[in-house]
This record gives C-alpha cells, structure tokens and sequence, in this order.
C-alpha cells in the first residue's frame, strides 16, 4: 500500500513498516503495528532450517548472478 509522504513523514512511518486495519463504530483506521514479532519476521523465522539444497550461499549468488 502506497501511504503519502506527508502522511508518512505527520505519523512517523518509514518505508516498510508494517500497518494495521483497525475497523470499529467510527470507520476503518490505519494504525502502525505493535505486533511483535512482524508478521515478515515470523514467515522468515517459520523457514528457517527448512532448505534442503547442499549449496553454498556463494554458489547460489553465481547461479542468480549467472556466473
């Protein structure tokens, strides 16, 4: 979701930053989110030690680069 940069810079938001929709009797708010862990810092820690390539990370980084 694309927020303005003045709405950005008047509530403190950075790039990345992880939001929620709150919905309640006055409408839907966009708040910053308090959760902890994020939810990309779960996804990445649900993946961890789930690779079963016997690769090195140098020798992924040639394939990708296509050395």
């Amino acid at each position: 979701m694309t927020i303005p940069i003045e709405v950005r810079e008047e509530f403190g938001l950075r790039p990345g930053d992880e939001i929620e929709f709150v919905l309640d009797e006055h409408g839907l708010h966009i708040v910053k989110s308090t959760q902890w862990p994020s939810r990309g810092r779960r996804l990445a820690e649900s993946l961890l030690g789930r690779g079963d390539v016997e690769m090195t990370t140098d020798e992924i980084m040639a394939l990708t680069r296509g050395e």
